[in-house]
């Protein structure tokens, strides 16, 4: 394993943003981190890598430990932060430069590796463009290709996409996937569900907790019980009375409602309490997607 995660835990004071946290990545893998905000995810991103001190357990990359040699840990290592961390007033092609530098990359080799970049990234036509002013998915677009400048073995992305269009998101996945074939590891934290399901395994987390992990039909997998869906928009007075409907929980789900109940509860049951509460019966059976099992996990 290139990356290996023992008992790891960071506390801000009496908050343990991270608690007892194990994970393992290899080569050639992505391994998505999930949960809501102030799960943990960033704090655990910044111990390994290297930005603050976390007090207990272990944490190696590339063999070397994260505490006591991370000098030899930076040169295998790319991190990309949540919030946009580049210099506005600089072009694109002045930022990887910048960052090429640090690395110690020469003319000749930054040459080349600036064009492999922006073939990948799309990033070219754009090469004098201040990066203040890119768009959203640009701009993570360039903060990824710096974190790449120098071949790094192992990336750290911080909910990389946040805030970029669909469109965006798609093509940031797709240099995921093509980073992965190459041999990369690579740790991402998202709080889109969808996402997780690209990745080859998936760890939700919830107040510094590991609540589950494995490739995301196995997280699917652990769900239990059923899955109602009432395609109407939950507003306060739908999910007041959907509240009220005994054997059931109801949780907001984008522009519907989703009802949770144990494994004999049938939908029919669920008809004759929507009617009682006054509510539409039009509901449908679904199989158990990831958000699903957070949800329910959560509430556990």
């Amino acid at each position: 394993m290139i990356v290996e995660v023992r008992g790891l835990s960071k506390s801000y004071g009496p908050i343990k943003a991270v608690d007892s946290m194990d994970l393992d990545l290899d080569a050639g893998e992505i391994l998505a981190i999930a949960g809501p905000d102030g799960a943990g995810k960033t704090s655990l991103f910044r111990s390994l890598a290297g930005l603050v001190e976390f007090e207990d357990g272990e944490a190696k990359i590339a063999g070397y430990d994260v505490s006591s040699t991370f000098d030899r840990i930076k040169p295998t290592l790319g991190y990309m932060p949540q919030s946009f961390s580049l210099y506005p007033d600089l072009s694109v092609e002045e930022n990887l430069r910048f960052y090429a530098s640090l690395f110690g990359l020469k003319k000749s080799e930054f040459a080349v590796k600036k064009d492999r970049l922006y073939e990948f990234s799309g990033l070219g036509r754009f090469a004098g463009r201040r990066a203040g002013k890119l768009s959203g998915g640009m701009k993570q677009k360039l903060a990824l290709s710096c974190a790449l400048v120098h071949d790094p073995k192992v990336l750290i992305l911080d909910e990389p996409t946040t805030g970029v269009d669909p469109l965006s998101r798609r093509q940031f996945w797709e240099i995921l996937f093509s980073l992965k074939k190459s041999g990369s590891a690579i740790l991402v934290s998202t709080p889109y569900m969808d996402e997780v399901g690209l990745a080859d395994r998936a760890v939700l987390v919830h107040q510094g907790k590991k609540l589950a992990e494995g490739t995301p039909a196995e997280v699917i997998g652990r769900f239990h019980g059923t899955v109602f869906r009432l395609r109407r928009t939950p507003t306060a007075d739908l999910m007041t009375r959907a509240l009220e409907i005994e054997g059931v929980s109801a949780r907001r789900f984008g522009s519907s409602i989703h009802f949770y109940g144990p494994p004999e509860y049938s939908i029919d049951r669920l008809r004759d309490g929507l009617a009682g509460a006054g509510l539409p019966t039009d509901v449908e059976s679904l199989q158990p997607e990831l958000e699903d099992v957070f949800v329910q996990m959560m509430e556990e």
